[in-house]
């Protein structure tokens, strides 16, 4: 007997606390909780439910107020009471819709939201006037028939999911299978015709990158596919909420990976590119930039991942703003050397290679990085110079010289006689014009002056190689065949000495050198002179 009493006494307490709900539109946290409270199955109340709905009344109305929840349902949205103001007088500041409304879901669904009408809040014209549309893109037109051709035991349920939708989920499956390989190929196919179609070019890197963005493409395109067909199975909310979730997962993991691919792509492109220019200072910003492109998708990415998960983009963004202006503080420096990077590369006054000098540096330009630029020096020593102190220096860049210019004083000794002194200045002069990495039109030999210990030949010449170990290459070669004409002019060069005249011993004879100045031999010797 006492068990029977309860009974009756918790049936009659769930139906009271049933009708102590009751229709509040006073906040939109009440107003959406009454729609959806009234249209649940232990409480189906479908009249009750479209009191949210302005403007209408019975049957449409009830019509209206169950497809803005099926739409929910299809989608797989299911609303956080806790995020939902309970303030009557709630005003959207974010910017989704201003004013006195509320959207449920801005990134998801952002059609559907209510509004503050008077002193109450209902679902608000414009979504009352897309429900249709809206409900006709979740649910296909074979959504309804399916139902009606569906047997009776095909609506037994299993751990809340009825039989058909078993078959369904398999069919579903099945097909994505089937499309993989097929649009594998397809995508393939589209992508190197573009790829082709821009550049006019390929290689092995770009068509491994190709094909490794190619399965992301494809699964993003089946990802949609299976996001258009999965609410025709009408599977119950928290069904479709997991699914949808765990789909959106999928997509936004797609994606970066499809963007991260793309960089990679266009990388190779530009890679390709670079190397075609003289500027090797491109070659060092294909890492750099591919670096720096990553970082922008991989940010982005997360970005998208935490509003799946509910977390406003807006206050993500403010917070990682407020913390980078502390990070920015307290790493000035490093931001310093950015900014300097970011200069460097734009106003490029030095290449990869090029030969620079900056303030008590020089060397050659290995490396130019996020924060430092590495210079050898002759020595074989690195030397790493802060971005930020380098864009603020005075950099001579030898690199970018259009010749290199070298100078220097030959020193013959005092005894030479006039002839061959003219002989020797006029055999260097055509080695200069014959010579294959000299200026042959802009050079200096002189008898310049009368130095200390020898009489001074002044050789000014121009190289065209810029490379500075080619350089010494080509002074190696000049100074030989100048030695060689010496050689064969019998020709000295002097170096510091001190001669003592002594004219009191007649059998003393001078040791000065026999110098033969015939001049069929000169003009011999000067003719012999090639390359």
């Amino acid at each position: 007997m006492k068990r029977i009493v309860l009974f009756f006494l918790m049936i009659s307490s769930t139906l009271m606390a049933q009708n102590n709900v009751k229709v509040d539109l006073s906040s939109p946290n009440s107003a959406i909780y009454t729609h959806l409270y009234f249209l649940q199955p232990d409480s189906y109340e479908p009249e009750k439910a479209a009191a949210t709905i302005y403007g209408y009344q019975g049957k449409e109305a009830v019509d209206i107020a169950i497809k803005i929840k099926k739409i929910l349902d299809g989608k797989g949205l299911k609303v956080d009471f806790t995020k939902v103001p309970t303030n009557k007088n709630y005003s959207d500041t974010l910017g989704y819709k201003i004013g006195h409304k509320y959207v449920l879901f801005p990134y998801r669904m952002p059609d559907i939201y209510v509004e503050k009408t008077g002193d109450n809040w209902y679902y608000s014209s414009e979504t009352i006037s897309k429900v249709n549309e809206l409900y006709n893109d979740v649910y296909p037109w074979h959504t309804e028939k399916l139902q009606h051709i569906i047997p009776v035991f095909g609506h037994y349920k299993f751990f809340k999911i009825e039989l058909w939708q078993y078959l369904g989920l398999l069919i579903l499956i099945l097909i994505n299978v089937f499309l993989f390989y097929v649009l594998r190929k397809i995508v393939f196919y589209i992508l190197q015709k573009i790829q082709f179609w821009i550049i006019h070019k390929s290689n092995e890197n770009i068509k491994s990158a190709l094909k490794k963005l190619t399965r992301p493409i494809v699964l993003l395109i089946l990802s949609g596919f299976i996001k258009t067909i999965l609410p025709s199975l009408q599977l119950n909310l928290d069904v479709n909420n997991i699914l949808f979730l765990m789909i959106n997962i999928m997509i936004t993991v797609f994606w970066i990976y499809v963007f991260l691919k793309l960089v990679k792509v266009v990388m190779s492109i530009y890679a390709d590119f670079a190397e075609s220019t003289h500027n090797k200072l491109d070659d060092q910003l294909v890492p750099i930039l591919q670096n720096f492109l990553t970082g922008v998708v991989l940010f982005l990415g997360v970005l998208k991942l935490l509003t799946l998960f509910g977390i406003e983009p807006v206050t993500v963004i403010a917070g990682a703003s407020i913390g980078g202006i502390a990070v920015a503080l307290a790493s000035q420096d490093t931001v310093k050397n950015l900014i300097g990077t970011v200069m460097i590369f734009v106003d490029k006054p030095f290449h990869i290679g090029d030969w620079i000098e900056a303030g008590q540096v020089v060397g050659t330009v290995e490396t130019v990085g996020f924060r430092s630029t590495t210079v050898r020096a002759a020595d074989t020593s690195i030397y790493q110079i802060p971005n930020s102190t380098l864009s603020e220096m005075v950099v001579n860049n030898k690199g970018l010289r259009a010749y290199r210019r070298y100078s220097t004083n030959l020193g013959l000794r005092y005894d030479t006689p006039p002839e061959l002194i003219d002989a020797f200045v006029n055999g260097v002069r055509k080695i200069i014009k014959i010579h294959p990495d000299t200026r042959d039109d802009a050079f200096n030999v002189e008898f310049s002056g009368f130095g200390d210990s020898s009489l001074l030949i002044l050789v000014n010449v121009y190289f065209t190689a810029l490379d500075w170990n080619k350089e010494q290459a080509s002074k190696h070669n000049l100074h030989l065949k100048i030695l060689n004409l010496a050689k064969d002019l019998g020709v000295e060069f002097a170096f510091p000495s001190t001669t003592v005249l002594i004219e009191d011993f007649p059998e003393k004879q001078s040791k000065g050198l026999k110098y033969d100045v015939d001049k069929n031999r000169i003009k011999q010797i000067i003719d012999n002179i090639n390359n």
